[in-house]
């Protein structure tokens, strides 16, 4: 299910780009401003908008952290703003002068590109905000760039139609010759990176003049080179479409047209899931949040929509209105021993015989989580339990509540690889799966960074939230 939630209306022409960070919203316009919001309320910041442009302003873009908002013009420059004080940091002009129409940030905030109407490319060193490479296509307006997940490698896009993947040395890698017929408009690489055996994989959507919304894979091999494959060609839409975005795990793919539609891919499996239907003229922009499930979508009707894409079911983790008291047992949550309350740890208590531990389990606060990290020396320093008999009974009736938790119907998937537990806050890591994020962080700071799956190395350690795999088992555990 989605639903739209608000409607911006501050802008004075055409929205041409948006962009989320964690606690921020930015727009731009061809009204030559910026206007940035607190997600929220999406009130508008006391700074904003941000004047500075002295020409329309195509596209904006967050630094990893939200700290900067980096914006590129007509007016041949891409400035860089401070998010604290609505100030422009730099000025970094464009060379040759020629109109900026794309920028993009990597997403470890060390490299920005930005493309020009005369086939120009520029290699900025973020942190320094100094011009480190440029290059060119000739005969084509650069209008399409995004970064790997892994911030080594990028992608452009232009209106000649071909797609092309360049390193930060300007190296050309790759060249996708006629991607989309009359043009190619967006390009937005997928958070996750796929990794097995010699290849490593990232996913990558387009979308162009021909109406069509594509899903390639790019393979990179041991030998260093590159192959591109496309794997789907969506054709929900009926006119040119103009943007998309890939959701923060990967999952979802938005993309806005022509034909004022906006749609909502499964992206794993190219299935249509909901075509949304609000704005009164070419939808010319969208983007996901990075932290929580909404859409974003602008348009030459100078309005941004706010969407929220919710699954239509309630999420225990915010409302948990089942009291212990008015489950018959606490057999009936064994499934979900995470979420047991201190009223479930000591019905279980009663069941298996340990009643002479609630006391001590009341007394000390301890629910579902706390039991299931219990060891022999916390059971005797900080809960005093001397009998080593005792001790050892309670620690193997919950490595059985664990060993039944994985036998009794727990969908794989919704296991962290690691802790093999109900993953409450599931995070995808470089090796393409999903893990707990406590789990996975615990084990890159001790494990040299590899991939617990896998074995080999995680080319970063980037963790992106899995929105989606959090709704869903939102969704099974409220069925259960």
């Amino acid at each position: 299910m989605t639903s739209l939630i608000c409607t911006l209306q501050d802008h004075r022409d055409d929205v041409n780009w948006c962009a989320f960070s964690g606690k921020l919203f930015a727009s731009c316009s061809g009204d030559k401003t910026l206007r940035v919001y607190n997600t929220r309320d999406f009130s508008e910041l006391p700074f904003s908008p941000l004047s500075g442009h002295g020409y329309g302003v195509h596209c904006c873009c967050f630094s990893a952290c939200g700290q900067f908002l980096a914006s590129c013009s007509t007016d041949a420059t891409t400035m860089v703003w401070s998010m604290d004080t609505g100030e422009i940091e730099a000025v970094l002009e464009h060379p040759g002068r020629s109109p900026v129409r794309i920028c993009a940030l990597s997403p470890d905030s060390s490299h920005l590109v930005s493309g020009a109407s005369d086939g120009t490319l520029a290699v900025w060193d973020f942190p320094s905000k100094q011009l480190r490479r440029t290059g060119a296509v000739n005969d084509t307006t650069m209008v399409a760039c995004s970064f790997s997940p892994c911030s080594q490698v990028f992608m452009t896009g232009s209106s000649y139609g071909d797609l092309r993947l360049w390193d930060l040395d300007m190296n050309q890698l790759h060249a996708e010759k006629n991607a989309h017929d009359l043009g190619v408009t967006c390009c937005t690489f997928a958070p996750k990176i796929h990794s097995g055996g010699q290849v490593v994989q990232f996913r990558l959507a387009s979308c162009g003049q021909d109406s069509l919304l594509k899903i390639w894979a790019i393979n990179k091999f041991s030998s260093g080179g590159y192959k591109m494959q496309l794997l789907h060609t969506l054709t929900g839409q009926s006119a040119p479409v103009l943007s998309c975005a890939y959701s923060s795990d990967g999952q979802l793919l938005v993309s806005g047209s022509v034909d004022k539609t906006i749609t909502i891919y499964d992206a794993k499996n190219a299935v249509l899931l909901y075509t949304l239907n609000q704005h009164d003229r070419y939808v010319t922009a969208c983007c996901f949040s990075p932290t929580s499930p909404l859409i974003a979508t602008g348009s030459m009707d100078k309005t941004v929509n706010i969407w929220r894409v919710e699954d239509g079911c309630s999420d225990r983790e915010q409302s948990d209105v089942t009291s212990s008291e008015e489950r018959t047992s606490a057999g009936q949550s064994r499934l979900l021993v995470s979420d047991w309350s201190e009223g479930d740890v000591s019905a279980w208590l009663v069941e298996e015989g340990l009643e002479g531990l609630v006391d001590k389990f009341r007394a000390n606060n301890i629910d579902g989580t706390e039991m299931l990290s219990l060891t022999k020396e916390t059971l005797a320093s900080e809960l005093h339990i001397e009998s080593v008999g005792l001790r050892s009974k309670l620690l193997r009736k919950v490595e059985e509540l664990k060993s039944d938790s994985v036998c009794s119907g727990i969908p794989d998937e919704f296991l962290c690889p690691i802790t093999r537990e109900l993953m409450r806050e599931p995070v995808i890591a470089a090796d393409g799966y999903s893990y707990e994020r406590d789990a996975i962080n615990s084990w890159i700071n001790t494990k040299n960074r590899s991939s617990p799956m896998t074995n080999l190395p995680l080319l970063t350690t980037l963790l992106t939230p899995n929105h989606t795999l959090k709704m869903a088992i939102g969704r099974w555990k409220t069925s259960h």
